[in-house]
């Protein structure tokens, strides 16, 4: 129970109130309860991209003011309550605001009860005494599930609401790869902790919050007639109180919802610092960076201790005038109404009637000062996720277009079927044309030229090996292809077969004409994101959460309600976390391979000592700890096998392997009928591709182009590597 309630239970002239609904105090409480739940958080929780530079210095940061923080809240809250969920929460919500009406109903009758209690107790009257301890164990009993259920409904409600928030807040973070964009832009600090951290504190709050404002209006109307009967000036004094004490916890608290605000981003970078310390704890321990990595963290620690100091002594502050506020108030209505006691007018029981009323008036004429702390966290966390909110609708917004991106990139779908001559012939073209270039000029977001004016043409088994120096633009060229890099000028289109024709034999088919929009495309969701296709392999690959057969399947199958738990399959309380399944792309994926294909495919990449090694196809491990760099490339290679996409691009994908190896893999994907695009710096390399582009560093001065696109055979490189 918050300070309030404990307060008022340790007052003379109320036993009752134990019951009453302080809603101040359970607003306080509830704010403070996840506050302390947020330190907990395990750090696997915390950020998973870095934190970048604000735009604005956190010593100039304003906090916003009344009106855009009721356009956030407003904005972020609104959704759930027309969402397809609407008509289950709907109901759970007016079934806890008659709770909360019923728990007020039960308070406004233990008023009466303790003034009828209390004056049998004055007067000694032992018969009336026993009646009313006898009405009062009943209303206890009957009373108590009334808060106890309106407690659990609203617990309950709360977690519905984070939980279709959460769906509904990550749907959007990954879609058309916006989680990318913020992180490559630096566009916002820790998405992960608006995500996790503020939608928790956000739900949980703004119900509590709308319950107290709620049960304040009803108390008004309840008790406002209760006092006002039995002694209009005290009511005066409270009105008179109550303001006082607003205006007066508004001055002294006016600093906290900037300090709450930088107190949630430093205490994310912190933890974001701990987190990249695990993740890189063996280049860490090579480098000797104990001492480095130590200075960092202390800090990031000493930015978000430095700033708590200045919260600790803001809310001490306000404390100071609010702890006065609240013990003034157990003897305020007893000395105003007193010389009416003694003067006869009034019984002994009206006086606990009357400090009962006041108790409840007060607290709903005095929600801030009771919950001003409480709410300028409750405001940082409006303000962050308002953000976030508004970052991710320009992201997502349909035509949203920034002016720093200018590639055009399309997917154009090679059809199955074969266009016909009038006797019904087909006419056969000598190849099928994968990738085409047109005048396509790569830049940085700074503007700084890295490939000049580029054009040229990819056909099927044309694979293409792209050469240069460290930094002249061949990995932002293949990122632009994938269509994660938009900085420059120029168009790329690709040509595809849809998912349902990879497995066919690779043919001469004509191509549509139909061209798709990338942003229609690309991102669509994450099921979708190699309907395309198209496979990047990095050079370090990406190791999923989870078993061996996960780490193969990814991402061209992902796990589906077959494999979840009887519990998982059962509850149907929250549908909105259980994804639906896109028709179209169930249809356009290749069959999902079996447990057989899989173990091929690990012997085909030399990765068959896996399976005596981790127990099976099943077993979980952490696979970017306990695989070499080595053998997640080999995995990554399995993926692309089992996958069979068009169009591969390898950048630098077998940098960790030796030439066996290297050539095992590439023998494997060439014989698969897979196209490729590979940046590499290896002459080995040459042997396996007929084309090269090479680029080299841009000349800022010069117009002329900085890259040439030939045949493997007539580049000299290649002549000099088979000598």
């Amino acid at each position: 129970m918050g300070t309030q309630a404990k307060l008022i239970v340790e007052s003379p002239f109320s036993i009752v109130s134990t019951l009453s609904f302080t809603h101040p105090s359970s607003l306080r409480f509830h704010t403070l309860t996840n506050t302390r739940r947020r330190r907990r958080i395990s750090l696997s929780a915390a950020a998973t991209t870095p934190p970048t530079p604000p735009h604005i210095q956190d010593d100039q940061r304003k906090p916003s003011d009344l009106q855009t923080l009721t356009r956030r809240f407003w904005k972020v809250a609104a959704p759930y309550w027309s969402s397809d969920d609407k008509v289950q929460a709907r109901l759970q919500l007016a079934a806890v605001f008659a709770l909360t009406l019923g728990t007020t109903g039960i308070s406004v009758g233990f008023s009466f009860l303790g003034r009828d209690f209390y004056n049998a107790l004055a007067n000694k009257d032992q018969e009336q005494f026993t009646k009313q301890l006898l009405y009062y164990l009943a209303a206890f009993a009957g009373g108590i599930p009334f808060f106890v259920l309106r407690d659990y409904a609203k617990e309950v409600l709360s977690l519905r609401w984070r939980s279709w928030m959460t769906s509904y807040y990550m749907e959007r973070y990954l879609k058309n790869k916006t989680f990318y964009k913020l992180q490559s832009q630096s566009t916002i600090d820790n998405p992960d902790q608006r995500i996790v951290d503020d939608l928790s504190s956000f739900t949980g709050t703004a119900l509590s919050f709308s319950l107290t404002l709620f049960n304040a209006a009803i108390d008004l109307i309840s008790f406002s007639n209760i006092l006002y009967g039995i002694y209009p000036p005290l009511f005066v004094v409270l009105l008179a109180y109550s303001l006082g004490g607003t205006a007066i916890s508004v001055f002294l608290g006016r600093g906290l919802v900037s300090l709450n605000f930088l107190q949630e981003k430093k205490e994310a970078d912190f933890r974001y610092g701990l987190v990249r310390v695990r993740e890189n704890a063996e280049s860490i321990a090579f480098y000797g960076g104990e001492e480095n990595e130590m200075q960092l963290l202390l800090n990031r620690f000493r930015s978000a201790f430095e700033n708590l100091n200045k919260l600790l002594i803001s809310s001490r502050n306000l404390e100071f005038f609010t702890n006065g506020y609240r013990y003034l108030i157990q003897i305020l209505p007893a000395a105003v109404v007193a010389p009416m006691y003694f003067s006869g007018k009034i019984e002994f029981g009206v006086i606990n009637q009357s400090a009962s009323a006041f108790n409840h008036i007060l607290g709903d004429f005095s929600l801030v000062v009771y919950s001003f702390q409480a709410l300028s966290a409750f405001s940082a966390v409006i303000d962050r996720l308002g953000e976030f909110d508004d970052v991710l609708d320009s992201s997502n917004r349909k035509g949203y277009h920034d002016s720093k991106e200018d590639i055009q990139l399309s997917f154009c779908l090679i059809s199955s079927s074969r266009g016909l001559h009038s006797n019904g012939s087909m006419p056969l073209s000598k190849c099928v044309k994968l990738l085409h270039v047109e005048h396509l000029t790569v830049q940085t977001p700074s503007k700084a030229t890295l490939i000049k004016d580029l054009s040229f043409e990819i056909f099927e088994k044309d694979h293409l090996l792209v050469t240069g120096p460290s930094g002249s633009g061949k990995t932002s060229f293949l990122r632009a292809v994938a269509g994660l890099w938009s900085f420059g000028d120029g168009t790329i289109t690709v040509y595809v077969r849809p998912r349902g024709d990879l497995d066919m034999p690779h043919s001469p088919d004509v191509v549509s004409p139909e061209v798709t929009s990338t942003n229609e495309i690309i991102g669509d969701s994450t099921g979708r994101r190699n309907s395309e296709g198209v496979i990047f392999l990095p050079q370090k690959p990406y190791m999923v959460l989870g078993t061996l057969r996960q780490q193969l399947l990814y991402p061209t199958w992902t796990e589906d309600s077959d494999n979840l738990s009887d519990d998982a399959k059962q509850s149907d309380a929250f549908p909105f976390l259980m994804r639906a399944r896109d028709a179209r792309c169930v249809n356009e994926k290749p069959k999902k391979p079996t447990s057989d294909d899989l173990i091929q495919v690990l012997n085909d990449v030399s990765l068959g000592h896996l399976l005596s090694r981790f127990d099976g196809l099943d077993s979980t491990h952490e696979w970017s700890s306990v695989l070499s760099l080595g053998e997640q490339q080999r995995l990554a290679f399995g993926r692309l096998l089992l996958s069979k996409p068009t169009l591969a691009l390898l950048d630098e994908s077998t940098s960790a392997l030796d030439e066996a190896n290297e050539a095992r893999l590439y023998q494997l994907i060439q014989a698969a009928g897979i196209t490729y695009i590979s940046i590499g710096h290896r002459r080995t390399l040459y042997k396996y591709h007929k084309k090269v582009l090479h680029v080299s560093t841009a000349d800022t001065m010069s117009t002329q182009r900085n890259w040439s696109f030939k045949n493997v055979e007539e580049d000299p490189i290649y002549d000099f590597s088979k000598q």
